[in-house]
């Protein structure tokens, strides 16, 4: 007996479920349709995965998801000639710039990868120590001034580190500069050592040298909602508050 024959008796089958079912049928009848000598099914060459086809057609991080697009889409029409960037992911946000600009970034984690476009310096940048005072037109922190200062990612514990954080990222920016900026929002409070989750109204308290042009959210149940009130949302569990800020 073949080893599918026997996968497919009676005794077996009945004790599997409808997934690894549907796999042995789809192999069977790839068999009996193949011609293709190239392509034969090989029993030490196989890689099940028999559960995909119940999954929607692609998975998201709503959060991650939709700031990326909002702030990558801002600074493509805004087109500075620098943007700075503080921790955002590179293989979100980043990545989404990088099709159509270069930009600088600063991470206290090493990257050991050379990828074209991308200008890397590692540094903790609570200070911003490398960057003049009012130097920089354009500057994006997505989604990573609530880890400053909690030791997650090596950096040196300090419980007022994102303020220091926001101080300087407005200290950097050109009178009328462009700072696109994200964190978790919604009851104010401390997950140790995760991050911290912000009433909105905090961070617009912060950046007090600066004007809100926008805020838009993800709430918690992952939709996206433009340019809205941040009052509105400050009892979330755990939404993502994007504030497009311009300096005074």
């Amino acid at each position: 007996m073949s080893w599918i024959s026997y996968c497919c008796s009676e005794n077996i089958t009945n004790s599997m479920n409808n997934q690894i079912k549907k796999f042995i049928l789809d192999m069977l009848q790839y068999q009996q349709l193949n011609n293709d000598k190239q392509f034969p099914i090989e029993l030490d060459a196989m890689y099940p995965i028999i559960n995909e086809y119940t999954h929607q057609a692609g998975e998201i991080d709503n959060h991650y998801f939709f700031q990326d697009i909002w702030a990558a889409k801002k600074i493509l029409k805004n087109n500075p000639k620098r943007h700075i960037d503080i921790g955002s992911r590179i293989d979100g946000f980043i990545s989404h710039l990088l099709c159509f600009r270069t930009v600088e970034q600063i991470d206290i984690r090493p990257l050991n990868l050379k990828i074209p476009g991308l200008s890397f310096i590692q540094d903790d940048a609570t200070e911003l120590k490398t960057i003049k005072t009012n130097s920089i037109e354009s500057i994006s922190s997505l989604h990573a001034c609530e880890h400053f200062g909690l030791g997650r990612y090596g950096d040196t514990i300090d419980p007022n580190a994102y303020v220091k954080f926001i101080h300087n990222m407005q200290r950097v920016v050109k009178k009328k500069g462009n700072i696109y900026f994200s964190v978790p929002i919604g009851k104010e409070r401390l997950e140790f050592n995760a991050h911290r989750i912000f009433n909105p109204l905090t961070i617009i308290e912060l950046f007090k040298n600066c004007s809100l042009h926008t805020f838009s959210v993800v709430d918690d149940s992952g939709s996206f909602i433009d340019n809205c009130t941040p009052n509105n949302y400050t009892q979330l569990t755990y939404g993502c508050g994007m504030f497009h800020f311009s300096k005074k």
